[in-house]
């Protein structure tokens, strides 16, 4: 009698790693390719550093700022040593 185990293909390394071999060669492929168009767009857009109040800068779009509400436009040196949360 012979055992159905037996007649079953075992999946070994020697089976797994062609197949993994082949899934790290499809980046070289390119097939998500942006139109340059898109991109020399993304390269015409500018960029303003701003500071947050836990004293880190951030890249900012300038469009996004012109869009923007400016709540007070003149603050005082005390008012922004209390906003970074400086104590004077």
């Amino acid at each position: 009698m012979k055992d159905k185990s037996k007649n079953r293909k075992r999946i070994s390394r020697r089976r797994i790693l062609p197949i993994l071999g082949g899934t790290l060669l499809l980046p070289f492929f390119g097939f998500n390719l942006a139109p340059s168009e898109e991109v020399d767009n993304s390269i015409e857009e500018e960029y303003e550093t701003l500071l947050k109040p836990d004293g880190t800068t951030v890249k900012v779009k300038v469009k996004a700022l012109k869009r923007s509400k400016i709540v007070k436009k003149n603050i005082s040196n005390t008012t922004f040593l209390n906003w970074l949360g400086k104590k004077i």
